[in-house]
């Protein structure tokens, strides 16, 4: 048995955030049954750009493998009892809507506890279900920039910089799925469901971590760094070679003395300047230049080969393609794939979790609306009669 494969997901999601966090329990077992909008034609990932066609496109294969997808107008009289019905045979009811919608359509627990008592809901929005954005559409740019990370992310003569991923997405999107397993777990030991209110804003804003420590506990005023250096550990950036870049770490000081063995400057280890963390900090403007010197002496390759040898953390600044080509990628099995009748075999990246030793199953993602028969036949013993008539009544849009 998969390790979640007792648990029923009504999914009301749409695009990233949503769609990633329960593209982890669908990998683990879980039933996730996608709820889409007949009137816009589902999840608006189905229609971007690249490699899109009809109603599917690979980002949405990206984010809803090994999911169902039924089509309920929940505007419709007819559409909310179909869905009231399957709320009682389901755990969770999981949407990415903006944060004042869930109540408004009636998907918080205080609506839905009389056909399941123990019924978890989860709310994963912008900003949140309380406060003054919580009726503002939240976008993962958006938070970057709101939640200060955008400004000390690039260079420090360069413009404020988001990630190169939707990192607070997908972020957000795992915090949605530890509350949905929290949830659900207390549910079952108490009897009762709860709602969970979860947003990006709120993600990135723990995210700050130990800056946000620093700052709310001293005079520590986070800011970009050259070269994406860390904020207080030196030397622990990217530096270029005569043809490369890699980055080095000295997260401890014998990384430290090690590098400085290596680099054949035993002179700056016995610097006093530079004989600690403090020092090399406040020091780092005579310091950095002097390694960037030396790194330029040699290839990429030539210094992660002698860096590795002497146990000094460092790597390759890979491209996109070189990532999915690493060694450990294929060694880790990082990589599956589906078939698809419009995109034949999809290859793309598994989920990093990983429970037990059975290997989870891999199915593409759903056709818009592809399994309402079987839902409503093997969930809620439907006749082909009272599906029809629930079309009639249009509760599929």
């Amino acid at each position: 048995m998969k390790p979640l494969e007792d648990l029923r997901i009504l999914s009301i999601e749409q695009f990233a955030s949503g769609p990633f966090g329960s593209v982890q329990l669908a990998d683990l077992g879980a039933e996730v049954i996608k709820i889409e909008d007949p009137s816009s034609g589902g999840d608006v990932g189905r229609y971007v750009p690249p490699y899109q066609e009809e109603s599917d496109s690979l980002f949405f294969e990206t984010f809803n493998r090994n999911k169902r997808s039924i089509c309920l107008d929940l505007t419709n009289d007819d559409g909310k009892r179909i869905f009231h019905e399957l709320v009682k045979k389901s755990d969770v009811v999981y949407s990415n809507l903006r944060g004042d919608v869930p109540s408004k359509i009636g998907l918080m627990f205080e609506d839905l506890k009389e056909f399941n008592s123990k019924i978890v809901c989860c709310s994963l929005s912008g900003y949140g279900m309380t406060g003054p954005r919580a009726s503002d559409p939240g976008y993962d740019y958006m938070v970057q920039g709101l939640a200060g990370w955008m400004d000390i992310t690039g260079e420090p003569s360069g413009p404020p910089t988001k990630s190169g991923l939707s990192v607070v997405d997908f972020s957000s999107g795992l915090i949605a799925a530890i509350s949905i397993l929290a949830g659900v777990h207390q549910a079952r030991r108490d009897g009762v469901g709860m709602n969970c209110d979860v947003s990006l804003f709120d993600t990135a804003l723990s995210m700050l971590t130990y800056p946000a420590s620093w700052n709310l506990n001293g005079e520590f005023v986070p800011t970009r760094t050259r070269h994406s250096a860390h904020p207080s550990l030196v030397p622990f950036q990217a530096f270029l070679t005569s043809d490369e870049w890699i980055v080095v770490g000295c997260a401890k000081e014998k990384f430290w003395s090690r590098l400085a063995i290596e680099l054949d400057r035993k002179d700056l280890a016995d610097d006093p300047r530079y004989d600690s963390f403090v020092n090399r900090r406040e020091n780092s403007e005579s310091l950095l230049p002097e390694l960037e010197a030396e790194f330029m002496k040699k290839s990429a390759e030539e210094w992660l080969s002698i860096l590795s040898e002497a146990g000094i953390p460092c790597g390759r600044v890979n491209t996109v393609e070189e990532a999915l080509n690493e060694p450990q990628t294929i060694n880790r099995k990082m990589i599956i794939e589906t078939s698809h009748p419009r995109f034949g075999t999809i290859r793309q990246i598994r989920s990093a979790v990983r429970v037990g030793d059975s290997a989870p199953e891999y199915r593409r993602a759903p056709f818009l609306g592809e399994h309402k028969d079987l839902v409503l036949r093997e969930l809620l013993n439907y006749s082909d009669e009272l599906i029809s008539d629930s079309t009639k009544l249009g509760a599929f849009g």
